[in-house]
């Protein structure tokens, strides 16, 4: 049934579009890579190093994403081998913050997260 007045087509469509960019820069692999050129540039391989255990297919992946939304730029120096590094555009400096501030708050509740999920599984088999 189509909405009644066009505010609520406006939200609907709000959310759609929310939903549809938070799932591409809200992804693991988005968030480490935005946090992580938020030091300041850097070459693929210093990123792969940087972010860990993310395999070089997911990385070229997820960089060739972020820079086709503007979140990051590819600069190629014509030096023998090309050296290529990423940066954050305006875009994505605008969006680092709450990158970082979800980052950060992951890592100051994840003892805590982790003990809700211990206690809830325990709960879990205990009503079995």
């Amino acid at each position: 049934m189509p909405p009644s007045n066009s505010k609520e087509t406006a939200s609907s469509q709000d959310c759609t579009r929310i939903s549809e960019l938070l799932s591409r820069v809200g992804d693991k692999w988005s968030m480490q890579v935005i946090r992580t050129l938020s030091a300041g540039s850097m070459r693929f391989n210093a990123l792969k190093r940087e972010i860990g255990d993310i395999s070089q297919k997911m990385l070229s992946s997820t960089l060739k994403t972020l820079e086709r939304d503007g979140f990051i730029s590819r600069t190629v120096t014509p030096v023998t081998p090309p050296m290529v590094e990423y940066a954050l555009t305006d875009l994505g400096r605008d969006l680092e913050p709450a990158v970082c501030q979800l980052a950060d708050w992951t890592l100051r509740n994840a003892e805590r997260i982790e003990s809700a999920r211990q206690t809830y599984d325990d709960d879990a088999m205990a009503a079995k």
